[in-house]
Parts: structure tokens; C-alpha cells; sequence
């Protein structure tokens, strides 16, 4: 009989061992949801009933009317930042306490991953920023707009050839091709038409590196961020041992070739082996044009940090590029793919950003420049919207890597002591979907964002970027790169629904990062220019 009463005796203690990391935020008088047993607050997420963005969306509106909120990924408590005031707080003015991201793969299993921007840490972070931060200036921009553009037009002439007066494709498959070609060109130094060669070793490479359709690929990018220390101690890679050997190798050999022969060409290969040789500075001039509303600006954080005080070595020039290749090829094309969703089923707003394309169209007699495309202020507006309704990041994260106290504000508050290495997240998704700060946030409207409007926007409710020092660094391509695309697609032919199209779009929930469930099927319309 003792061991029927020992054996419930364990089972008791191993329950409330597993149900005691739950209580944490009560036990802090924060308010919480009701996780499930062990998987937390991501149990529909982790089984592929619900997507990112939805469970974002989600965990914001569990507790309404407070300023945070806690939840719990698998054990791990986190913080969900809901006031626009704390966001700042955190992000931009007590910084200091808040530089990291979670660091989720071991230096030792994937150096390549580990070594990024976005995946460093502390002083080694800020000094690779600060080295890095002048090559992503719009003047920088500028400087590779015609490689971009080169592009876009590589990228329109292969449709204008086509004989079909609707041609249907679906957006997202196009579009990666496209920022394949672009990121090949002014990252990497290599031309690719990924239009014609499809199977290009460049683009498999790519879609190897950022494939997250499979439950086991799923299961792996869950465990990278609810429990990292696992993630390290079974040495798992971000990317594949043939994914990192190749573009390893590719950026290498490009480097000794251009060292070898003086091959200087605009593109970020370049500017990174100038900050390698002498440095580069922050030499924007009001003369330049910026990229747009959604820019985010450098901090002086950043631009007055220290530089590196090692070489950058080929490695590390290796891991920028990688990163850059592995957030441009999807996020960027996610972008692409909503934009032309919702200009076909908001054919209001499409004609009139096309009205805007063809007055630009003929004031530079059909041959884009940087200033001309930057000066369309529809094309902005649109993109804006884009990005309010459909941010490619559903969230970001920092974590505590210093004690902080967030002190009380309402009578409900008592003073919230975080601990070193406690994770807040910041639900972007969410916000941007908040009808406080957006009425009718289902509804695309670009007027969100003309002259008079932008103006009232309340800071820090328009995030697609991040916040603060460690904002993305790559904002301003990301938004060049889609307004010449868009500018040379619109230029001749127009986006409409074909029988495929789903209307309304349903979010994919098999995949960690942002898609529609069955594609983006739409239809390009050759139009006659008179």
C-alpha cells in the first residue's frame, strides 16, 4: 500500500513542479491568461492551429486595460509591452537594460548565424552596428538604387514578354525570385534571373535557408526560442551545414576577387570592405532624399558608439550578408505579396497610386530616378499602410539584461522588478490592429498616412521596423526596393483577383513567419499606355 501512496505522492510534486513556473507573473501581481499545462501560452501556435500573428494578437487582448501583461512560452515568463509610453521606455530611453535579443544558437554550432547583427550581443553588437550603420544611410541607398532598378526592370520585361492578357501567378513565388535577384546583386555580387534559370543554385540555396513550411522545421524554431539552453547543449544549426558552406565560400571568393583585381561595383560587399579598410561615416545630407514614413532612423546610441576594434574579418562580412540575404528574401517579398493583395481588392486605391506611377512615368520619361520615386508620396502612403496592416515582424523581443523596475503608473500598479534575462516581447501584430490607435484596422486606407494624418499617428504605435537603438537596420532597402518594383509593375500592367485569389486571406498556420494559407494568387493585366 506505501508505494501506491508514494508513487501518488511523486505524481502530486512532478504536477506542481510543472504547474508552479505558471504562477510566476501572479506571484509579481501581474496579470496573466491561463496557460495550459508545461506548453504555456503557445500550445495552438507549437500545433499548427494558430499562426504567429494571431497568437500576437492574441496574448494582447487577453488582459485588457493594463499596461503589460505576462505569458509563458512552454516555462519561460515573458512580458508583453502594451503602452506605447513603456515601449519607449524600454526600448529607446532606459535601453541600456534592454540591448539583447535572445540568443538562441551557440557561437560553436553555427558561427555563421551566430555572428550576424541580429544575433549578437553586448559590446560586440555595438560595435559591429556602429561599424555597419553608415552603409544603410538613404545617401548609401542612393548609391545602389541603380542595381535595384536594374532588377526591376529585368523583372517586368520577362512578363511584358509573355503573350497572355491576364497573366496569373502567385505573388509570393515571383517576388522571392525577385528579391533573390536583387539581394544576388547588391549583396553577393552575383547576376541572377531567377525568372528564367528557376532552379538557380543561388535561389534553392535561399529557399533552404529560409523553408519553415515543415512541422519538424516548425517544432525546431519554436525550441530555439522557448528553450535556447536546450537549442546550445544539442549544438542545433540555424541553417544547414551546405547553406552556410556556400554562401560562406561565395562571399570569400568574391572578396579575394575584387581584392585581386580592383573590382569595385555598388553594392554592399563593397561598402562593407570600406568599413573593413578605413571606416565609414554618417554622411547624410539634406539634400537626400529618404526612403519613406516607415524609415526608422539611427540612434546616437549607435552612431556614436566605438567602432569595432578588431578587423572585420571575411567571416564576419560573410554573416552580415547572410542575414541581410536571409531577412530580404522573405520579408521583403512578404511585403510585396500583401501590397499587390490588397491594391486588387482595393481597386480605388490601385488606381490612383497607378495615376501617380504614370504622372512619374512621364515627368522622367519612363527612366526612374532615386529622387523622382522617393518624391511619390502616394506610393508612400500605400506602402505604409501595407506595413501597418500586414508588419512582416508580428513581434519582436528584448531581454533584461540588467535588473530594471518598471514603476507604477495606476492605482491597480504596484512596482514590476525584472530579472536579469527575463524576455519582454513587443506584439507589433497587435498594435498595428489596435482600433485606439487605428479605427476600422481591417480596413486598408493609405489616407491613414497623408500629410495631415501621419502627423497625429501616436508615437510608438507604428512599429514595422522595431524600436530604438536596435531597430532593423535594413528598413531603408527594404522600402526602396519595393517602391521600384511596384513602380515598374504598375507601369504596365495592373494587379486584379483571378478565380484562384482568396478573398478574404486566411493566414498560413503552418508556418513560423507571416503567408497566406493558399498563396497569393493574382493576376497581372497588361495595360496600353496612351
Amino acid at each position: 500500500m506505501w508505494w501506491i501512496l508514494a508513487a501518488v505522492a511523486a505524481v502530486t510534486l512532478c504536477y506542481w513542479l510543472l504547474k508552479r513556473p505558471h504562477k510566476y507573473w501572479i506571484e509579481k501581481g501581474v496579470k496573466q491568461g491561463s496557460p495550459k499545462f508545461i506548453f504555456g501560452d503557445g500550445y495552438e501556435q507549437m500545433m499548427q492551429r494558430q499562426s504567429f500573428p494571431e497568437l500576437v494578437e492574441m496574448v494582447y487582448n487577453m488582459c485588457p486595460n493594463t499596461r503589460y501583461s505576462g505569458i509563458y512560452q512552454l516555462f519561460r515568463p515573458t512580458l508583453i509591452l502594451k503602452d506605447p509610453d513603456l515601449i519607449k521606455q524600454i526600448t529607446v530611453k532606459d535601453f541600456d537594460h534592454f540591448v539583447d535579443h535572445l540568443r538562441f544558437v551557440s557561437e560553436d554550432s553555427d558561427p555563421l548565424w551566430s555572428n550576424n547583427l541580429f544575433a549578437l550581443s553586448g559590446k560586440r553588437w555595438r560595435e559591429i552596428r556602429a561599424t555597419l550603420s553608415p552603409a544603410f544611410t538613404s545617401s548609401k541607398m542612393k548609391f545602389i538604387f541603380s542595381l535595384i532598378s536594374e532588377s526591376g526592370e529585368q523583372f517586368v520585361n520577362y512578363f511584358l514578354g509573355k503573350s497572355e492578357d491576364v497573366i496569373t501567378v502567385e505573388m509570393k513565388d515571383i517576388f522571392t525570385r525577385f528579391a533573390n535577384d536583387v539581394i544576388a546583386n547588391t549583396a553577393f555580387g552575383v547576376q541572377c534571373d531567377s525568372l528564367i534559370d528557376r532552379e538557380n543554385e543561388f535561389f534553392l540555396m535561399g529557399k533552404d535557408a529560409t523553408d519553415f513550411r515543415s512541422f519538424w522545421k516548425n517544432i525546431k524554431f519554436f525550441v530555439y526560442f522557448i528553450a535556447p539552453k536546450l537549442s546550445e547543449l544539442f549544438q542545433v544549426r540555424f541553417f544547414s551545414k551546405e547553406v552556410s558552406d556556400f554562401f560562406t565560400s561565395l562571399v570569400k571568393t568574391n572578396i579575394q576577387s575584387r581584392e585581386k583585381h580592383g573590382i569595385v561595383r555598388p553594392d554592399m560587399i563593397h561598402l562593407l570592405l570600406e568599413a573593413r579598410k578605413k571606416g565609414l561615416k554618417h554622411d547624410e545630407s539634406l539634400s537626400i532624399q529618404d526612403t519613406g514614413f516607415a524609415t526608422v532612423e539611427e540612434h546616437d546610441f549607435t552612431k556614436n558608439a566605438k567602432k569595432i576594434e578588431r578587423e572585420i574579418t571575411d567571416q564576419d562580412i560573410a554573416s552580415q550578408a547572410l542575414v541581410f540575404f536571409f531577412a530580404g528574401f522573405d520579408t521583403v517579398s512578404s511585403l510585396m505579396s500583401l501590397m499587390s493583395y490588397e491594391l486588387a481588392v482595393n481597386p480605388d486605391v490601385q488606381e490612383k497610386l497607378v495615376k501617380e506611377v504614370d504622372d512619374t512615368f512621364d515627368s522622367c520619361s519612363g527612366k526612374i530616378t532615386y529622387e523622382s520615386l522617393l518624391g511619390m508620396k502616394y506610393m508612400d502612403m500605400v506602402v505604409s499602410e501595407s506595413l501597418r496592416k500586414w508588419p512582416n515582424t508580428a513581434a519582436v523581443d528584448r531581454i533584461c539584461t540588467k535588473p530594471y523596475t518598471i514603476e507604477a503608473k495606476y492605482p491597480d500598479e504596484k512596482p514590476l522588478h525584472l530579472e536579469k534575462d527575463i524576455r519582454v516581447l513587443i506584439p507589433i501584430f497587435a498594435i498595428h490592429r489596435d482600433p485606439k490607435y487605428y479605427p476600422e484596422p481591417e480596413r486598408f486606407d493609405p489616407e491613414r498616412f497623408n500629410d495631415e494624418n501621419k502627423a497625429n499617428i501616436k508615437p510608438y504605435t507604428y512599429l514595422p521596423f522595431g524600436s530604438g537603438p536596435r531597430n532593423c537596420i535594413g528598413s531603408r532597402f527594404a522600402l526602396l526596393e519595393t517602391k521600384i518594383l511596384f513602380f515598374y509593375i504598375l507601369s504596365h500592367f495592373r494587379i486584379v483577383p483571378v478565380e484562384k485569389t482568396p478573398i478574404p486571406l486566411v493566414l498560413c498556420k503552418k508556418q513560423f513567419n507571416l503567408n497566406a494559407k493558399d498563396g497569393y494568387w493574382l493576376g497581372l493585366k497588361r495595360r496600353s499606355r496612351i
